[in-house]
């Protein structure tokens, strides 16, 4: 069978299996019921290098950008069914952490790296509002200048890490007359002035990620903590769309395959009339069919992370991965519910957790429309 991965990656993935099995696991279901991760995991990941890869040593990080690392923590999170937890640390590492990499001055690199990269400073990106979805040109949230600082007001909402995050990477139109090259990206740190958390939201799925509303009102923040360059926000914002959308057809096809996986052995062990499932040729033919679809998903996808390590990949392939991979999740895991039967209903087998977590995934990172939106403008140009 075609790898991408090599020993140093079976080598992680053993090293992540065994972190989920002690440090996850046992306290999932809990976490689940509360609504949020305990913050102390990402410290504990941090201990142990599963977050902060693409961190340089001399800041505490593993110093490597290979994506396919961030591939296997999505795999083994997936396998182990935990599409709520895992996404705030995939968020922390495939999302947030590019940014800082990229963009931190020198100054900014030694205040907040080294504590990304140990997990002690947990990171999210505010981006959507109330009233403003995939449309970021619609963004209200406002930051004024007044000497060394600026003066932020507005809300953000469906925020992931929004109740455990320390640093956020807040959208802000910085300058209203200026169309797209008026926003810029700043740094909201936990117990700044009138920075505060609303509801952590109850969602179908995914209840172990913390998703929470923001309300910025006169936050006073340093003019250190701009990101970047004033008024190049929206243009920063596109240069990990491609990684981001990456990481969630990743966890996507993972959870397809975990799927198939728990299908296979639970329909070989339940009987009806007389016989295990696994001996009616419907049975037989939606397996054969998913996993088709799987195995083909994959070699797109690999080929997908590839091209990025090589910094080759498009906007247009990230969508069509991000697109195919979870509408492929939503209709693989829908089909093996329906062979669980009623059980697939309960909350006694996985299959149940995945599908209300996967829902979700052709939503954020932008929708199946914005997907297909893109790859068109692609295709025709």
């Amino acid at each position: 069978m075609t790898t991408i991965y090599d020993d140093t990656h079976e080598m992680f993935r053993e090293s992540f299996r065994a972190f989920i099995a002690s440090e996850m696991a046992p306290y999932y279901d809990q976490w689940e019921r509360d609504g949020i991760m305990d913050r102390e995991v990402y410290a504990k990941a941090g201990k142990h290098g599963f977050i902060g890869m693409a961190i340089p040593e001399s800041h505490g990080g593993g110093g490597t950008d290979d994506f396919r690392f961030n591939c296997v923590i999505a795999e083994e999170l997936a396998a182990a069914n935990m599409g709520g937890g895992g996404l705030g640390l995939t968020l922390h590492n495939d999302v947030t952490t590019p940014y800082l990499v990229e963009y931190c001055t020198d100054e900014q690199a030694d205040r907040w790296l080294p504590g990304v990269a140990a997990g002690e400073i947990i990171t999210a990106i505010a981006m959507t509002e109330p009233g403003t979805g995939s449309d970021l040109a619609g963004i209200r949230t406002t930051a004024v200048r007044d000497g060394d600082e600026w003066i932020v007001n507005g809300a953000k909402t469906f925020i992931t890490n929004g109740i455990n995050s320390d640093l956020v990477i807040v959208v802000c139109r910085t300058d209203p007359d200026a169309g797209r090259h008026g926003f810029s990206l700043l740094m909201v740190e936990r117990g700044m002035e009138g920075f505060e958390r609303g509801r952590n939201l109850d969602k179908i799925g995914q209840h172990s990620a913390d998703t929470a509303e923001l309300f910025f009102t006169d936050v006073r923040v340093p003019a250190a903590n701009v990101l970047g360059e004033e008024g190049k926000g929206f243009e920063y914002l596109g240069f990990n769309l491609a990684q981001e959308r990456l990481s969630i057809a990743a966890y996507g096809w993972a959870a397809a395959k975990s799927a198939l996986d728990w299908t296979v052995d639970y329909v070989k062990e339940r009987t009806a009339f007389g016989q295990p499932i696994s001996a009616f040729q419907n049975t037989k033919f939606v397996l054969a069919e998913i996993a088709t679809e799987v195995r083909v998903t994959r070699s797109f996808l690999y080929d997908c992370v590839l091209k990025h390590n090589q910094g080759e990949l498009t906007p247009a392939e990230a969508a069509m991965i991000k697109l195919w991979a979870t509408e492929l999740q939503g209709r693989t895991i829908d089909r093996c519910l329906q062979l669980h039967g009623g059980y697939g209903f309960t909350t006694e087998y996985p299959i149940g957790r995945a599908h209300a977590d996967a829902r979700v995934t052709r939503i954020y990172g932008g929708t199946s429309e914005i997907m297909k939106t893109i790859i068109s403008k692609d295709v025709l140009a």
